[in-house]
């Protein structure tokens, strides 16, 4: 099949042509005729295999042929979870609208709001959004819902595992409820389809690949490493092998800092992605790493959705994450639209569990193994203080009569931390 026998128009022909694309992906030709069609759809497809572009040409193709209103009011609204993704999404609205007559723009928190303000006053007929950012500069009165015909959620199972139900609903109240809604997701949990009965009208459902699989194309590799050899077998890794692009995947802000900056001291060029970087540093950052003057990017599972890098060979998970669906987003990033990769876990004595989690959501035993001079201890390193000294463990009953302070409730407030 090819995009020709999709119905789209030929000025998207045209766009799709220019980027280098002559086969549509499963999800793609499965999604976009429906969509033209203008129904509700719900859609899940592994990341990697062009969801963006399955919901941006019909969408932009159902704008172009819809009236022209005074003064271009909002028609078409995606919502993302992460400002990468929102980013990703604008680059590509662009992109397939080269030659139409539509104006779209983004917003995310973490940037100078202004020359966000300066576009929507001037009128867009696609806004790409985090919803942090949207309903700040709505509450501002920046711009109007009022006139939405087309809503996007994507990534939208994310969007719930960082807290914005409340948000969504929001957002949800300021719209028109006749509208067409497109509902993208990795996986069809219990919360996403209570999400998707309260959004979508009679939805048609759309599954590309099957919930939680991974890509055929990504070679899968466990080694298991003693948790203070980790480093040093990675700086292996990526010197011997020639690993001209890497990402990595640590738990922690504190340990993606560290890490990149041991590689740096390595010669290996690197950089750290997370929240606690400022947009423009994580923007510089990804840049680098796509043009290749950035070797290595270390990244938190900020980055393990949304991110766009083409032909992307290795993936590296540094520490394994505590959640196996988190694996699967992980290792998404190689091994897309066709392409091969490799997905390497280093796994040491505390990940044991975290690995069988990850075989049963995958229903497959994972290849493991050892590299010469970095085999994994037959029982784990006792542990260790900051001087590098084993732990003395005290023997003394707990004092009944001894008064703790009650912290403060740290976790009421998490809802809002993921907020862009």
């Amino acid at each position: 099949m090819s995009f020709n026998t999709l119905g789209l128009s030929e000025s998207l022909l045209k766009a799709v042509s220019k980027k280098g694309y002559k086969t549509p992906s499963p999800i793609q030709e499965k999604a976009i005729p429906l969509i033209l069609e203008g129904k509700d759809v719900l859609a899940s497809a592994q990341t990697g295999t062009g969801k963006t572009a399955g919901f941006t040409l019909p969408m932009l193709q159902i704008l172009d042929q819809g009236p022209r209103l005074r003064k271009r009011p909002i028609r078409a609204l995606v919502l993302t979870p992460t400002r990468e993704l929102a980013a990703q999404v604008q680059e590509n609205v662009r992109d397939y609208s080269l030659f139409l007559d539509i104006r779209s723009t983004v917003i995310f928190g973490g940037v100078n709001p202004n020359p966000q303000i300066t576009a929507l006053r001037k009128g867009v007929d696609i806004l790409i959004a985090t919803p942090g950012r949207l309903l700040d500069l709505h509450s501002q009165k920046i711009f109007s819902l009022a006139n939405i015909e087309m809503l996007v959620l994507d990534e939208a199972d994310r969007m719930l595992d960082m807290g914005f139900l409340r948000d969504i609903k929001k957002i949800l109240s300021l719209m028109p409820e006749k509208r067409q809604n497109l509902l993208f997701s990795a996986t069809f949990s219990k919360e996403i389809k209570k999400l998707a009965n309260g959004i979508l009208n009679h939805p048609a459902t759309v599954e590309a690949t099957p919930e939680n699989s991974t890509a055929e194309m990504v070679i899968q590799k466990i080694y298991k490493v003693d948790k203070n050899r980790k480093t040093p077998l990675i700086i292996k890794l990526i010197s011997e092998g020639d690993w001209q692009q890497v990402l990595i995947f640590t738990r922690t802000k504190h340990g993606a800092n560290r890490l990149s900056e041991k590689l740096s001291k390595k010669g290996i060029t690197s950089a750290a992605i997370h929240g606690n970087k400022t947009q423009n540093a994580r923007t510089k950052a990804l840049d680098g790493f796509k043009r290749g003057k950035v070797r290595v990017l270390v990244a938190t599972d900020i980055a393990a959705r949304g991110l766009d890098i083409p032909l992307l060979p290795h993936v590296v998970n540094y520490e394994l994450p505590n959640v196996p669906e988190d694996y699967v987003h992980r290792i998404g990033r190689t091994g897309r639209a066709g392409a091969s990769g490799e997905a390497i876990s280093l796994v040491c004595h505390d990940e044991q569990d975290y690995v069988r989690g990850i075989e049963r959501l995958l229903g497959l035993k994972l290849p493991t193994d050892m590299v010469e001079g970095f085999e994994m201890s037959a029982t784990p390193p006792p542990p260790r203080e900051n001087n590098g000294r084993p732990q003395q463990r005290s023997h003394q009953p707990k004092s009944g009569n001894r008064k703790f302070k009650k912290r403060p409730n740290r976790f009421k407030s998490n809802a809002n931390k993921g907020r862009n």
